[in-house]
């Protein structure tokens, strides 16, 4: 009856809290903002089947949803019916079948991680009241919930909130824990023979075992050091334990036995790496897992216990007082031949993956997941071994590493298996540390990389494809692609027909990791130069190129067309390793890349690969428009048809992108605007483009490249009221404010004066509300930084804005000054910025009437120690952008907008011509002391000693 009541009861709450017709009547004013929000939820509730599956589903939905308000952060269910539903909630969880359990503790742990235990002070005694000496299904309700809510202390960093939570829950249920503990270890002893019995016992026990790890992962709690050996006793027994009854035929499942003591390995892991002090039994369980690990089969199943067990290893050998147990010779020799060998070698699993699922396969070994899981832990194994033992391992490893070659070459089509081996063998003795995005980074100094790669892989990357097996082939181009740092230039080279070579395989995992790591030679540097220069691939180039398109295009659908971003990318950074050697393959690679785009507007569903298809053209544009003005025209022309059907059908997700390379175009025009552009300014304007977040960056840059080309056919076309108004539009968005700043700055610098004069008034009514009414640190930075650009551009000058914002309100800009921009000046981070600001203030102070007048001697001085400590930041601003591209790894494949890296425009220094602001001040001080017969000397000699010291050392003389 308690469920059928609780049913009732909760639904009730629910339908009530989520009616907005009886709803609260102070509520009602939010509902309506929300516009029937909480609508929707009404009728989400009254739609719930008042059924158990129906319910717990709609429950739990409801719940998760709706626990706090986003954008306030207020609490939807009122707290009258959370207290009803925190009291019925235990009840009903331990009720309903075991298949619904899981989801209700999940609503429990829901409303758990804002109410308990500070709201919710009840929940533990619940939970331990309803705990049962015989009836397990309850008992796994309860473990189940009481491990989702304590799971998070895991991972959460250690503060006296968390240690007061986590005592608190221990004093209430340390003792039932152990207590059920022992209760299942002697209920499995009885039902040693009863295996529907046995497989609800060991279900508890996974719970239970993993409950032991979160009351003990943050600190050893007192409870359990006092009661450690009974606690170790216990899990050594069961990491021990067999039993045929829970064995699963599947060869793929883990089952509740393998379950059990992979948390056992975790906890006793913990306890190695945490409290080894206290860890007495640390060398029995260290016997235990040797053996476990050394008889357990190769089955899929059993690939998390065993890296369990191996990571368990590799944590006790980094503790010293315990070397010992692996020093002598002997035992090194047993744990390479009977744990390392056998778990480094390729398993039946990583063939069919690599048969079956290529590009899982791929993704997962690139990640360093490594697609054997027991390979990453062995291999993390061998390094911990070598970082305690390195002259006595490499020789014995090194040995095993020859062995396999030698047995490689007696049948190297049969044998493949022992050279893959081998290579992983070296690959585990070889590198330290761990593999990332720029390869090895860290080698073992007793390993030669050069001499490995010249004997054993570079000679079996040039026999015929058929002489040896795609998956050993795969890995001797791994080889490369992770020694790559290592490697001299001559080696790479010889690499490189190779690899293009091997774009030719039919085996998709072989020439997608060719691409990957032709791809990673390219972008090779060495010490701020890149190794791969333009002579060295061009005559490689169009081979190149031609065999990536290639099998970019074997896809029937857009979809599998776009599968392959390695492909892409590879294409991309081909064509920018061979920056202007590209301009002869210039229409056979923009055939294809506008092809590609064509294609995969049809759906785009890879957002990598459409990343990358544009980045190729952007670098295409980057190393050919500047040729010539007649391959610029002849490159628009190739390039605008496509673009035109992409931007009629609506293509979303590539219209950011289009803009940006329309802008990237339109930069290189040095004379009249083509009337291709103009006619695309109208349909910009409209409102809707602007409505799409992730079109606003690209639009924004397309209107800077037409104020900046033409400002004629801006004011002539009566543009510039349409394109204030798109001003006015991002001003008004705290996400897309800075935007608005951009398009401001270009206008004021582009267009003559006399045309912005009617607007300056307005625009800065505009700003000040902002500023005053809901200002944030962003917009205040972008604000401060307009003013100065104002002050330090010719065409404008220092009192230009003062008098405009002294115009809306007298002293108005002195107020300003002294609260915004003289405080947060210092705040601004880009050095072109920081350089205008400087210049921008040196002109205030020593060209602006309103800084020179008498009562403004101390905004003077203020004024001059705020440019001080700008001055004395870092002004590095000129990069060779030619010799380290923008690092693609790091952008972001945003749904709403990513900028192309080879697309993107340096920054324009509005200020070129004054090269050094620091010379810049003092000659400014000097002019304006000697105008204002010695006034500014005068000011600075009663300020610190401090201004006088820095200012001498500019060259400044007082």
């Amino acid at each position: 009856m308690i469920v059928i009541d609780s049913f009732s009861h909760i639904i009730g709450i629910l339908r009530e809290s989520f009616n907005p017709i009886s709803a609260k009547q102070g509520e009602e004013e939010k509902s309506r903002k929300k516009k029937g929000s909480e609508t929707g939820l009404a009728e989400q509730a009254l739609q719930i089947e008042e059924s158990k599956e129906g319910f717990v589903g709609s429950l739990l939905k409801i719940i998760a949803s709706n626990e706090t308000d986003d954008e306030e952060g207020n609490v939807k269910i009122s707290e009258k019916d959370r207290v009803v539903i925190k009291k019925e909630i235990v009840s009903l969880m331990i009720s309903i079948p075991s298949i619904l359990q899981l989801q209700l503790g999940e609503c429990i742990s829901i409303i758990a991680e804002r109410d308990f235990p500070a709201s919710w002070s009840t929940l533990i005694d619940d939970l331990v009241f309803h705990l049962s000496s015989t009836d397990m299904v309850v008992n796994m309700g309860i473990l189940q919930t009481a491990h989702s809510i304590f799971k998070r202390w895991r991972s959460q960093f250690r503060s006296d909130a968390l240690y007061s939570e986590i005592i608190y829950v221990l004093e209430k249920i340390c003792v039932p824990y152990m207590n059920l503990f022992q209760r299942l270890d002697e209920l499995i002893m009885q039902n040693s023979e009863n295996k529907e019995a046995l497989h609800l016992l060991f279900r508890n026990m996974v719970l239970c075992t993993e409950l032991f790890y979160d009351l003990n992962c943050q600190d050893l709690p007192p409870f359990f050091e006092d009661n450690i050996e009974q606690c170790m006793g216990l899990l050594h027994k069961y990491l021990n334990y067999t039993n045929p009854l829970l064995v699963f035929k599947e060869h793929d499942t883990e089952g509740p036995l393998e379950k059990v003591k992979s948390n056992i390995c975790e906890i006793i892991e913990l306890y190695t790496q945490r409290y080894e002090d206290a860890f007495s039994m640390l060398p029995d369980f260290v016997n235990t897992s040797w053996n476990l690990l050394a008889n357990i089969s190769f089955e899929k199943k059993n690939d998390i216990l065993a890296e369990k067990i191996l990571a368990f290893l590799t944590s006790v050998l980094k503790i010293h007082r315990y070397s010992y147990l692996f020093r002598s010779q002997d035992v090194l020799q047993q744990l390479i031949e009977n744990i390392i060998l056998p778990n480094i070698s390729s398993q039946e699993f990583d063939k069919e993956l690599f048969e079956d699922d290529p590009v899982e396969f791929i993704r997962r070994d690139l990640e360093e997941l490594d697609v054997n899981t027991r390979r990453k832990a062995i291999t993390n194994l061998v390094r911990g071994l070598i970082e305690q033992f390195e002259s006595d391992v490499v020789p014995i490893v090194s040995n095993y590493i020859n062995h396999y070659l030698i047995e490689f070459q007696k049948d190297k089509k049969k044998n493949w298996q022992a050279k893959n081996t081998a290579i992983y063998l070296f690959f585990s003795i070889a590198i330290k540390g761990t593999v990332n995005k720029l390869g090895a980074t860290s080698i073992c100094s007793i390993v030669n990389i050069a001499d490995f790669f010249s004997q054993n892989i570079i000679q079996d990357l040039s026999i015929s494809f058929e002489e040896i097996h795609a998956m050993l082939r795969m890995v001797l181009i791994k080889f490369i692609y992770i020694f790559r740092n290592q490697l001299q230039k001559n080696q790479i080279l010889g690499c490189l027909p190779l690899l293009v070579n091997h774009l030719s395989f039919p085996n998709y995992a072989v020439y997608t990791y060719a691409a990957i790591t032709i791809e990673a030679i390219l972008n090779l540097n060495k010490k701020d130069n890149v190794l791969i220069e333009k002579m060295d691939i061009i005559i490689l180039s169009k081979e190149l190129l031609e065999n990536l398109f290639k099998l970019i295009e074997k896809a029937s659908t857009p979809e599998k067309l776009s599968e392959n971003d390695f492909l892409m990318k590879c294409i991309m950074r081909v064509i920018a390793t061979t920056k202007d050697g590209i301009v002869p393959l210039l229409d056979i690679v923009s055939s294809y890349l506008l092809n590609i785009i064509v294609e995969i507007s049809k759906n785009p569903s890879n957002p990598k690969f459409n990343h990358y298809v544009f980045e190729s053209l952007a670098a295409l544009i980057k190393y050919v428009a500047s040729h010539s003005r007649e391959i610029l025209l002849h490159l628009e022309n190739r390039l605008f048809p496509s673009f035109q059907l992409v931007l009629q059908n609506d293509v979303t997700e590539f219209i950011p992108y289009i803009f940006q390379i329309l802008a990237q175009l339109l930069e290189y025009h040095n004379s009249d605007l083509p009337d291709t552009y103009k006619l695309l300014v109208p349909p910009i304007l409209s409102a809707s483009l602007w409505d799409f977040k992730g079109n606003i960056p690209a639009l924004v840059r397309f209107l800077q490249a037409i104020i900046f080309q033409s400002p004629t056919f801006v004011i002539n076309s009566n543009y510039l009221e349409q394109i204030l108004g798109i001003f006015q539009k991002l001003n008004s968005s705290r996400l897309d404010d800075h935007y608005g700043f951009q398009l401001l700055e270009t206008i004021f610098f582009h267009l003559p004066t006399t045309a912005i004069e009617p607007y300056t008034k307005q625009i800065f009514l505009l700003l000040l509300t902002r500023l005053n009414q809901s200002r944030t640190d962003k917009f205040v930075q972008c604000f401060i930084q307009l003013i100065f650009f104002l002050s330090a551009i010719d065409k404008c000058g220092p009192d230009y804005l003062v008098n405009i914002i002294n115009n809306i309100q007298q002293g108005l800009f002195e107020q300003i000054f002294m609260m915004f921009c003289l405080p947060e000046v210092q705040k601004v981070k880009a050095p072109i910025d920081r350089k205008v600001c400087a210049i921008g203030m040196t002109k205030m102070l020593c060209r602006s009437i309103v800084l020179q007048e008498t009562k403004n001697s101390s905004l003077w001085s203020s004024t001059l120690m705020a440019i001080l400590k700008l001055l004395e930041l870092s002004f590095e601003i000129v990069k060779n952008d030619e010799v380290i591209e923008i690092d693609l790894e790091d952008i972001s494949f945003q749904t709403s907008f990513s900028p192309l890296a080879f697309s993107i425009k340096v920054k324009q220094d509005p200020c070129i011509s004054i090269k050094d602001p620091k010379a810049f001040l003092v000659e400014e001080l000097v002019k304006g002391n000697s105008i204002n017969g010695g006034k500014f000397f005068q000011i600075i000699n009663t300020m610190p000693s401090d201004v006088k010291t820095i200012l001498t050392v500019y060259g400044c003389i007082i």
